[in-house]
């Protein structure tokens, strides 16, 4: 919103980014508002369409790269896009999982194994990228959480769907899922974070330091990865020695599961209780 404000605010500015072409008003408008910051560098004077009529911005074109404002600015939204598309990227290696596991050979589920952990892993990908370049978004953020919900959702239906982990373990995850979700949506709808929407220590505790976060995703990721494993190794025959394997590491995994479906009700617990204080003090 603060974006927007600054790029209404935008009227005689522009930036020069090509030798005797000058780039028009609205086009500064639109990088002001979705990069979050105006260019301040230069200002001349307009004909209607928006154009530089003084000759200054050709010259300035001529002299040089463009303005130290906009290629920060061009940076940032390249930094965003790109933690943008690594997530985005995590839809089609999901659907891929999901088809090698129920039609591949075994081997292509071994191989398939590989895939799924990378899919797993690029959410953590995206976010260094973006806490390392310092560009975050409230679209981003709704974009990871929506990334990491269709991860969860579907593995853990699929799971359980090849009778591999108990039906209630998809249904305490959709539950969980949709109320927090749902709730965290009204603040979003207010323009704030899903993650900055806890006040109290505990509950910044709870969703959001790295003892939870880790603790969720490591067992997240040991109980996919392993449950894909043993799909893969059961199909190699009943007297193969990686088919011997599967049943006892399938029952370990049952364990690793239900802590995984532990911290994902502990992390949403301050979320419905948060608005569930907010519906009640209304």
């Amino acid at each position: 919103m603060e974006g927007s404000y600054r790029g209404l605010a935008i009227t005689a500015q522009v930036s020069v980014v090509h030798p005797n072409r000058a780039e028009p008003v609205y086009l500064s408008f639109l990088k002001s508002t979705f990069c979050g910051t105006s260019p301040r560098h230069a200002e001349f004077p307009l004909s209607r369409d928006g154009m530089d009529t003084s000759g200054a911005g050709r010259e300035l074109g001529r002299r040089g790269p463009a303005p130290l404002p906009l290629r920060r600015a061009s940076s940032r939204m390249e930094a965003i896009m790109l933690a943008n598309w690594i997530t985005l990227s995590r839809f089609p290696l999901l659907l891929i999982n999901v088809l090698v596991l129920y039609l591949g050979s075994p081997q292509l589920r071994l191989a398939g194994v590989a895939l799924l952990l990378i899919g797993l892993l690029l959410d953590t990908v995206d976010g260094m990228v973006a806490r390392k370049t310092h560009q975050t978004s409230l679209f981003g953020s709704v974009l990871d959480i929506a990334a990491d919900r269709t991860y969860e959702l579907v593995l853990w239906v699929v799971f359980a769907d090849l009778r591999l982990i108990p039906v209630a373990i998809p249904i305490i995850v959709i539950a969980r899922t949709t109320l927090t979700d749902a709730f965290r949506g009204i603040g979003v709808g207010q323009g704030t974070a899903p993650f900055a929407q806890h006040r109290t220590p505990l509950g910044r505790f709870l969703v959001g330091s790295t003892i939870m976060r880790t603790g969720y995703a490591v067992t997240k990721v040991l109980t996919f990865c392993g449950l894909a494993l043993v799909q893969s190794f059961a199909g190699f025959g009943a007297g193969s020695t990686l088919a011997s394997i599967a049943a006892p590491m399938s029952g370990v995994l049952q364990v690793v599961a239900w802590v995984a479906v532990g911290f994902c009700v502990l992390r949403g617990l301050p979320v419905i209780i948060h608005w569930f204080k907010e519906s009640w003090g209304a």
